[in-house]
């Protein structure tokens, strides 16, 4: 198969330290956090503002890269499910996907509302949602 390489444009800050205290979803009590973005970068970001929609995409640096097959939300009741048929971090490419509100923009800094990763997490690209794209038309 073919790689590729993903450069980081940023990386999360937040209250969550280590995987185990993360929730599994923004709405299951994930605190706000803030994207501490490349300066070099700040022209792709210059527009952005609070009350703004946007999907943070992240590298989820720790989750498993060799894991096909998981129970979801690691629930053994649960029968063992193909990882592209659920949201598990573990697959081969581990990218999360998070649909945040924009609070605030300060200068190289972004302050989102509920945000379920942990600290440090690779910010690799940020997209407003299709929502917020019709509105622009």
């Amino acid at each position: 198969m073919e790689e590729f390489t993903l450069r980081a444009i940023g990386h999360v800050s937040s209250a969550l330290r280590d995987r185990d205290g993360a929730p599994r979803q923004a709405d299951e009590g994930a605190p706000e956090a803030w994207l501490d973005l490349d300066p070099e970068l700040a022209d792709g970001y210059a527009d952005l503002a609070a009350g703004d929609e946007i999907v943070v995409v992240t590298w989820l640096h720790e989750a498993a890269r060799d894991v096909l097959v998981v129970h979801p939300r690691s629930d053994p009741t649960r029968p063992p499910t193909g990882v592209f048929s659920t949201r598990s971090p573990a697959r081969p490419n581990p990218l999360g996907l998070h649909t945040v509100r924009v609070l605030a923009v300060d200068g190289h800094r972004v302050h989102v509302e509920a945000l379920e990763a942990v600290d440090g997490t690779p910010v690799v690209d940020l997209k407003p949602t299709l929502a917020a794209r019709r509105q622009d038309r």
